[in-house]
């Protein structure tokens, strides 16, 4: 029988670092496929900071926390090696929700699973720019937040794997960007491989004094932190303005929910429209979206610049460092 290693969540991490004190690497002998049932041979893993929440005991989340003991669940892209599933026959490359561990077990419809192109060049993309960032990325800007072009569209966490990518959506819809990021070489990133018009760093720069610079106030904000920054956006939004909220970075290292914007005012002052959106709402029209990001992508009008790291066993040192901020763009890891 195969043998599978795997992440076993043991403790409600407190923090965003030290996570081999709550996950601990676990092998078992993989049980014989359920019908309907595929294996993956997992090449690669995906660190996203949204699992950060499945983590905690939080019950108010968008879906319920993991149970302690259970496998950790993220991202995984590899190779079908036993199916129970025609539709995902042995050989296939596949993307969906598996577990942290080098084979994978799924149940294709609770899961997302599909075959993904193999044409690509970079096997990553899959994850990048032709990935669930990307889809994240394209609905918050061009549906949620609506953005038109010769608008201002700021995007916080703006070097990260979603906020690169929805920097670049704006601009080739037209927009105005400006992304927030931490320290000078992400805003280095972001204005020279990226081209936003403005690139701001929340750790040297006031951000609300900097926001007041754009002409006109911002027309759309896509956040992904929450937070003091969310505050510094919604006192210098135009009237009508959109919020796109991806994510909460801010406050997925408390077991509470984080406290609401102090400028909340302004949602009623200048008129504004916030909506939050998650992946699964849109997980069945990923086939809609990847015409055109395919097509930006292979235009060179959409670029992801990846943080590598090898090893299964070196999973939590990738995650810490996608939480903590240390990556620019998206954080995988190759097993």
């Amino acid at each position: 029988m195969t043998v599978c290693r795997y992440w076993r969540l043991d403790r409600h991490p407190q923090g965003n670092t030290d996570f081999s004190r709550f996950l601990s690497l676990q092998e078992e002998q993989c049980a014989a496929l359920a019908d309907g049932e595929v294996r993956i041979a997992v090449e690669w893993l995906s660190m996203d900071a949204g699992t950060r929440m499945w983590m905690s005991p939080r019950t108010d989340g968008y879906q319920p926390p993991l149970p302690l003991g259970s496998k950790m669940v993220g991202l995984v892209l590899g190779r079908v090696i036993d199916s129970a599933d025609a539709a995902y026959p042995v050989g296939a490359l596949v993307r969906g929700f598996g577990q942290w561990a080098d084979v994978a077990t799924v149940v294709p419809a609770l899961t997302g699973l599909e075959v993904v192109d193999e044409t690509v060049a970079d096997p990553r993309q899959h994850f990048g720019a032709l990935g669930m960032n990307a889809w994240t990325a394209y609905v918050g800007v061009k549906e949620v937040a609506a953005v038109k072009a010769g608008e201002w569209l700021v995007v916080s966490a703006a070097a990260g794997a979603t906020g690169s990518i929805a920097c670049q959506v704006g601009k080739n819809l037209g927009a105005k960007v400006v992304g927030i990021a931490g320290g000078a070489e992400k805003c280095r990133f972001l204005t020279e491989e990226i081209g936003v018009d403005m690139a701001i760093d929340y750790r040297g720069d006031d951000v609300a004094a900097r926001l007041a610079e754009v002409p006109g106030g911002i027309n759309a904000f896509f956040d992904n932190v929450g937070g003091p920054i969310l505050d510094a956006v919604l006192g210098n939004m135009a009237h009508y303005g959109r919020v796109a909220v991806c994510g909460m970075i801010a406050g997925y290292d408390n077991d509470a929910p984080m406290a609401g914007p102090a400028q909340f005012d302004q949602v009623l002052m200048r008129r504004l429209r916030i909506e939050g959106f998650f992946i699964p709402d849109f997980l069945e029209r990923g086939a809609e979206f990847m015409p055109q990001l395919r097509e930006w992508l292979d235009d060179g009008k959409l670029s992801v610049r990846f943080d590598e790291t090898g090893g299964l066993e070196n999973v939590l040192t990738a995650y810490e460092r996608m939480l903590t901020g240390k990556n620019i763009g998206k954080v995988v890891v190759r097993l």
